[in-house]
């Protein structure tokens, strides 16, 4: 009778766990994870746009078999260590990581999580040992920044000759500025240029830089790469034209917004790339053996409406290269 009366009950029980077991099979298995990691705000629409598009190139659409988790910084770079280590704690499957400062942020917090970057030198920041065989936990895409600025130099130069001062303006905070501070110095001495280096990592700074450009009387002005400056892109043209003073970019962003020209790669393009290697890696390929890509075509963009504003004629020969003449 006790017998009986244990088998019923078992069954009773199995029948009342039956629902729910039911329930958590049916449950979808938990998503991959990729950890943004972002110096400044979220990303402008278009370039997030791209990243998405690499993904799904790759076979990895968000919210369907991909998760992302965004952490950006506001231009705080101090913060981007805590971010990256808050990535790692939630052992996300990847880490995307824009630009020199978060990659060496995500590098210094995991040396066993996957790191894709968009990165100016890879190398040369000591985040890679070789192009072609980065080793490690960290590939990407490198811009080419600090090669890409001695070229802006000379391109501002040919379309402002009778400059007698040329202004710089970089983010101290950012640690390939160092280098490309150097570059410009060495490209300036060959052609026989006077630079004045602005340094800003804060839009009080920038203020302040702009003031002292003024106070210089500079006839032209370099922005240098860096994450915290294309954050604020709309503000730095307006104050270029209120200034009137001819400046030049990296990305082409800048002149669409009015201002002078750019010269460097396709933004979109190179967060497509991303997008692409981060669906590499999370279909099991190792950063290690991933060679760090670098951009085959730079787009050169002049602004006309702009130059005619500031009283500039483009040489015939900037012309001829452009890739696209706004007016």
């Amino acid at each position: 009778m006790q017998r009986r009366t244990f088998i019923g009950g078992s069954a009773a029980i199995l029948a009342g766990l039956s629902p729910s077991c039911g329930a958590l099979a049916e449950q979808p298995a938990k998503l991959p994870v990729v950890g943004y990691l972002i110096p400044t705000a979220p990303l402008m629409a278009s370039v997030a746009t791209a990243f998405r598009q690499g993904l799904s190139d790759a076979g990895y659409f968000d919210g369907q078999n991909v998760s992302i988790e965004n952490r950006w910084a506001d231009g705080d770079y101090d913060r981007l260590p805590a971010l990256a280590a808050d990535l790692v704690g939630r052992k996300v499957d990847v880490i995307a990581a824009v630009g020199g400062i978060s990659a060496l942020a995500a590098k210094n917090a995991t040396s066993t999580i996957p790191i894709v970057s968009v990165v100016g030198d890879p190398v040369a920041a000591g985040l890679a040992s070789s192009l072609a065989r980065p080793g490690g936990n960290l590939t990407g895409v490198s811009i080419m920044a600090t090669k890409l600025v001695p070229k802006r130099l000379e391109l501002i130069s040919e379309l402002v000759p009778q400059a007698g001062v040329t202004a710089v303006l970089v983010n101290p905070d950012n640690p390939g500025t160092e280098a490309m501070i150097r570059d410009l110095q060495e490209a300036a001495r060959r052609k026989g240029l006077q630079l004045h280096i602005l340094k800003a990592s804060s839009e009080s700074e920038i203020d302040a830089a702009f003031a002292t450009l003024v106070h210089l009387r500079a006839g032209a002005l370099l922005v240098g790469n860096d994450p915290f400056f294309f954050s604020r892109r709309e503000a730095l043209v307006a104050m270029a034209s209120r200034h009137a003073v001819p400046a030049i970019y990296e990305w082409r962003e800048f002149p669409e917004l009015g201002g002078l020209i750019s010269y460097g790669p396709s933004l979109t393009g190179v967060y497509r790339r991303l997008g692409i290697y981060v669906g590499k890696i999370l279909k099991g390929a190792k950063p290690a053996d991933l060679p760090v890509e670098q951009p085959t075509r730079f787009e050169l963009v002049v602004n006309l409406k702009t130059a005619k504003a500031l009283g500039l004629t483009i040489p015939p020969a900037i012309l001829a290269r452009a890739d696209e003449v706004i007016e």
